[in-house]
């Protein structure tokens, strides 16, 4: 059985949205100075990394992490290859994407862009030119009876138009997964097994999410 992880690394040095906070890990006991235990202690936004996006996050009276049904997190999954020369996935992108006949078959889709590299390079810093779906992408995609849609940078959205695309999708109760590393994995169907942390009134949580290999 061939399993990938798709979730990005937490450190200190991991790339965060502009104006969320940075991660800070410290050791708050330790055996080398005496203690009985380590235990160490993370500060960071629910946002950082790999994480999923509730409707409560852009849309007020919205679904909290903790009334998603697990059903969303977990099954069959597409993964979508976007060429490398593609600046945004618009409504035409999508239209004229050799896989758009599978569109209708499954009920998760994870898009693999130019983004994965960036996580392949391990940069640290933020970089507003990824990959994201624009209003017209998301209003394309949300015509399927989705559960998830999942992207390898911080947003589904481009930098500079972050808010219609979340509203068109999240409406829809469409599940966001953002922040994955597709660069080992190949377009074709996966089961996915997507776990965010049970923060109850959250609108976002952190998430372990990796891919099984279904044919192997």
């Amino acid at each position: 059985m061939n399993v990938f992880d798709i979730s990005l690394p937490i450190d200190a040095n991991i790339p965060v949205w502009p104006g969320d906070p940075t991660v800070i890990l410290r050791q708050v006991s330790s055996i080398d100075r005496g203690d009985d235990a380590n235990v160490s202690q993370i500060k960071m936004s629910v946002h950082t990394g790999t994480h999923i996006d509730a409707p409560k996050h852009f849309i007020n009276n919205g679904k909290t992490i903790g009334q998603i049904p697990l059903q969303k997190l977990i099954g069959d999954v597409l993964v979508v290859s976007i060429d490398d020369e593609v600046e945004v996935i618009s409504e035409e992108v999508l239209q004229n994407h050799p896989q758009r006949s599978s569109f209708y078959k499954t009920s998760k889709i994870l898009f693999k862009t130019r983004n994965s590299a960036y996580w392949r390079a391990s940069q640290t810093t933020f970089r507003e030119d990824y990959v994201g779906i624009d209003a017209s992408g998301a209003a394309f995609v949300a015509q399927f009876d989705l559960d998830l849609i999942g992207i390898d940078y911080l947003s589904i959205a481009p930098f500079n138009d972050t808010t219609e695309p979340h509203l068109i999708l999240l409406a829809k109760e469409i599940v966001l997964l953002e922040g994955i590393d597709l660069s080992n994995v190949e377009p074709g169907t996966y089961q996915l097994f997507c776990l965010p942390l049970n923060i109850l009134t959250s609108e976002g949580a952190p998430a372990r999410a990796i891919l099984v290999n279904k044919d192997s």
